[in-house]
């Protein structure tokens, strides 16, 4: 990390977990174990949790993001949410193009594209994802592809609403499977993920941008990764479930 120039970012995924009882649960059990954290703190929780979240977290440095955003403002786009949904409900950020939505429901370069431009133009933080899957990695594949995703993401985002961009290196073989990558390989995905912001907007506005790295990163491997110049916190699965675990992640990336 080098927070001299970037914010460092630590953000919970919860995917399709936790109810609403069990969310005002669990974010008061954090509320105290990340109250001295000297990096940002997001969870970004189902839809059905946003209200209950939103509560829970008031007066604490915890902030509260959705998984997903439509790109439309209004229309017959069942079962998605609007930006202006979102920002009024108290959201601050959103997930986009994370590698669950590009596999099982349809999510493209191109939506993704659509989706972080509604999010940025309603004034919201987007962590956009991006990676490769096992079969490109070994094909040779991930820089070409990172760059590729993240300058497709890009694509219209002005310099100046670089400011509200995440960009989540998250390979998709490291997803939810246990596998982690080295704390070298997880440096270079998100230097790939740098260098296309770099050729798309300059060295300088690049070294602005936070990178985060996500697939598996949990309680024992946070600080090694997070350790690495280009690592800039994590998009957290599974541990963001777990108070005591989210916390020390939390205090992995605040030294």
């Amino acid at each position: 990390m080098k927070k001299e120039l970037r914010k460092a970012v630590i953000a919970g995924n919860w995917k399709m977990n936790n109810t609403p009882a069990q969310t005002t649960a669990l974010i008061n059990e954090m509320k105290p174990l990340v109250a001295d954290a000297d990096c940002e703190v997001v969870l970004c929780v189902p839809y059905i949790d946003i209200p209950a979240a939103v509560e829970a977290a008031k007066g604490s440095n915890i902030k509260i993001g959705a998984e997903n955003v439509h790109f439309k403002a209004s229309g017959a786009y069942t079962g998605e949410v609007s930006t202006d949904m979102l920002k009024e409900a108290g959201v601050e950020y959103v997930v986009i193009g994370h590698s669950e939505r590009r596999t099982y429901f349809g999510e493209t370069d191109q939506t993704v594209n659509l989706r972080s431009l509604a999010a940025l133009n309603a004034g919201l933080k987007a962590i956009i994802c991006v990676g490769e899957t096992l079969e490109q990695r070994e094909l040779g594949y991930t820089e070409t592809l990172l760059k590729f995703q993240t300058k497709m993401a890009l694509t219209n985002v002005k310099p100046e609403q670089l400011k509200n961009v995440i960009i989540a290196y998250e390979p998709v073989w490291a997803i939810g499977t246990g596998v982690t990558a080295t704390a070298d390989q997880a440096d270079e995905g998100n230097g790939f993920v740098r260098a296309a912001i770099a050729e798309a907007y300059g060295a300088d506005l690049a070294e602005t941008v936070t990178v985060q790295y996500g697939g598996s990163m949990n309680a024992k491997n946070a600080e090694e990764l997070v350790s690495k110049v280009n690592v800039d916190g994590g998009l957290i699965g599974g541990a963001s479930l777990k108070a005591q675990d989210f916390s020390v992640i939390v205090k992995a990336a605040s030294k």
